[in-house]
């Protein structure tokens, strides 16, 4: 599968959830899940240590779909590398009064399944309410 052809899957699912009402996605959402590889690897902006699997890859995305998937999130440009199986995405959102701009790196492996997920987030205001906000939704995953 090319990376085009993930990349158009990876924008059908915000767009079917967008039309769903704006549902965020949960940790079991077999969406989501399909898509992500069983030694898939996050990269988060505020934690220092590669998080390593699917079950956490999924719950670090689920969070971030919650605290971030709200109605002003978009995804204003790409660059998509088909030699290097990997899209760079750049979204903007507006999170409590605060303009959040970041970049998603993902990377697919042969079978067109998310191996590398990689997000950065800018200013330093909207990284410390990133952090909140998915510190909450983590804990709330845990309990």
């Amino acid at each position: 599968m090319s990376v085009r052809e993930s990349l158009k899957i990876w924008h059908e699912r915000f767009a079917e959830k967008r039309k769903n009402g704006g549902k965020s996605a949960d940790i079991n959402d077999p969406g989501l899940s399909t898509q992500i590889a069983d030694d898939a690897v996050f990269h988060s902006p505020v934690v220092h240590t590669p998080q390593v699997g699917k079950p956490i890859v999924m719950a670090y995305l689920s969070a971030a779909d919650t605290v971030l998937g709200n109605d002003s999130f978009r995804y204003v440009r790409e660059i998509v590398d088909d030699s290097a199986n990997m899209a760079m995405l750049e979204f903007m959102l507006e999170l409590d009064g605060i303009e959040v701009n970041g970049v998603d790196i993902i990377t697919w492996n042969e079978d067109g399944l998310i191996q590398d997920f990689k997000v950065m987030v800018r200013p330093l205001k909207a990284i410390n309410k990133v952090w909140e906000e998915m510190g909450k939704i983590l804990e709330k995953m845990k309990g």
